[in-house]
């Protein structure tokens, strides 16, 4: 199991409007070929104009698959150049996560403290 931690930072009083046009246009296309994330949110403490969201894949050969098939999308390369017209974005930062041996995050779900 791999996770794709991806961080993103608005210019300062942007990151609602950027949000809302992914909401409306890229958040459908990009969860119909990725998957549904374990986490996508605005960071709260930090660099507050930033967020970010984490995809779970099987693996690196099954994270390619996904993204080519997202940049094969006509949908999403409307979104990606709405995205470019609006300007609201400043920075992106991928890392790749692996899995630690122990880390069963279903079960992490199900266990957690209440």
């Amino acid at each position: 199991m791999i996770y794709d931690l991806r961080t993103y930072t608005c210019r300062p009083g942007t990151i609602k409007k950027h949000m809302k046009l992914y909401e409306d246009y890229g958040w459908d296309v990009q969860s119909k070929h990725l998957g549904y994330p374990v986490v996508y949110g605005a960071v709260e403490t930090g660099n507050v104009n930033s967020y970010v969201h984490v995809w779970m894949y099987k693996d690196a050969d099954d994270r390619a698959a996904k993204r080519r098939a997202l940049q094969a999308d006509p949908e999403w390369a409307t979104y990606l150049a709405k995205s470019a017209e609006a300007g609201y974005l400043v920075n992106q930062e991928n890392t790749i996560l692996n899995a630690a041996p122990f880390f069963d995050p279903f079960n992490s779900l199900v266990n957690s403290p209440r």
